[in-house]
């Protein structure tokens, strides 16, 4: 390790890995030579995403339920025995599906939450002793759901919202003790998950509603290369884009503005016929559900 390159020979363990951001992230840690250890449900997109690293870059990778603290706990013991403590953690396993509340399925809403809220603090749990030993760095992946509301989102946002202050709360309880704890925003990033959204009429008339540059999607390996200087600079907040910074700063006024223009929105939609539930979105979803 150097202050040139804060990530050399370091153990980097991220969830979520097999695909989309995590997939992304673990390619540009590997760039900087971080040992990078994938977790995820699919074994075989793990195989695939490891393959496609750095020659050295990829520590391993283990298929493993991050909600599953007894599962979790015997793959931090494995990773320990091959790579000792990891000095950075990405909390990055999530799953979204949408379609209104009232008509959502009531296990797959409760797996969303379970996955990216409840999952994220088994993650932390299971990996804070080790961030501990090596005074590391946590980051939690959020959402600009975290920061307003969005209809037919319910789940979503409701658990994206939760590992933010999660994170939060757990920055302040760990700082003193050398543990850096992040939080990291990012819009509609272009991955598997947003493109299986976009087959959706409701889902693409709610993103073509909103403003620019939020209307947006964005390149994921962009946005995972700006989540990584992230954790380089070991950031308490952390932007995949940087507009996101002036959305923080309007967050007491969003839920009345979302709700007024909700309104209309809404009301088209459900004129036209094209409000219904998505299921989960992208394979990594329905991997996610399958397992459970």
């Amino acid at each position: 390790m150097s202050i040139a390159n804060p990530l050399a020979g370091r153990t980097a363990v991220i969830t979520g890995a097999a695909r989309g951001l995590g997939a992304e992230m673990a390619l540009a840690l590997a760039h900087r030579g971080a040992r990078v250890v994938l977790l995820g449900l699919e074994e075989d997109e793990l195989a695939r995403t490891a393959g496609g690293l750095p020659e050295g870059g990829s520590a391993g990778f283990w298929a493993v339920d991050v909600t599953d603290s007894a599962a979790m706990e015997e793959t931090a013991d494995h990773i320990r025995a091959r790579f000792g403590s990891p000095s950075v953690v990405i909390g990055n396993a999530g799953i979204a599906a949408a379609g209104p509340f009232l008509d959502s399925d009531p296990f797959l809403w409760q797996r969303v939450v379970e996955i990216n809220m409840v999952g994220s603090a088994v993650t932390a749990r299971t990996f804070l002793p080790d961030l501990l030993r090596t005074q590391g760095y946590y980051l939690q992946i959020s959402s600009l759901a975290a920061l307003g509301p969005a209809p037919l989102m319910s789940a979503y946002c409701a658990s994206k919202s939760g590992a933010e202050a999660f994170a939060q709360v757990l920055r302040a309880e760990v700082a003193h003790r050398g543990v850096g704890v992040g939080v990291a925003y990012l819009s509609w990033a272009d991955t598997e998950m947003i493109q299986a959204g976009d087959t959706f009429a409701a889902l693409r008339a709610l993103r073509s509603a909103l403003p620019w540059p939020a209307s947006r999607a964005y390149p994921a390996p962009a946005a995972a290369e700006r989540l990584v200087r992230g954790v380089e600079r070991r950031s308490s907040a952390v932007y995949a884009q940087q507009w996101i910074r002036m959305v923080r700063l309007a967050c007491p006024w969003l839920p009345p503005v979302v709700s007024l223009r909700s309104r209309f929105l809404m009301r088209r939609l459900e004129k036209n016929g094209g409000v219904g539930a998505t299921g989960p979105l992208g394979a990594g979803g329905k991997a996610a559900v399958d397992d459970c």
